[in-house]
């Protein structure tokens, strides 16, 4: 499912505009992305949690050169799926 699948859904199930739909959408992704950006996580209620993992500094080797890097360390953003997510999903085998 794409975002213009989902703008197009939430449209036809509420009845409002697509073009306010994609406004709501663009500007809740945007909200996010500046919170996890800041170090902020994002909390959502029986949906996830949109989260700042830490990785901490690694040595990796560099095959084709045959030398050592180290990767600093770094923050990357994740996503969790609340427990009455996962079970949705889990319970919807076909």
């Amino acid at each position: 499912m794409t975002k213009a699948d989902i703008v197009n859904e939430i449209s036809k199930n509420t009845g409002i505009e697509k073009v306010t739909v994609q406004k709501t959408v663009e500007a809740f992704m945007e909200t996010v992305k500046d919170s996890l950006a800041s170090g902020k996580n994002v909390y959502c209620r029986g949906f996830g949690s949109f989260i700042v993992k830490k990785r901490a500094e690694k040595t990796a080797r560099n095959i084709s050169k045959n030398t050592t890097i180290i990767i600093p360390a770094h923050n990357i953003p994740s996503f969790k799926p609340a427990k009455t997510f996962v079970s949705k999903v889990k319970n919807n085998v076909k």
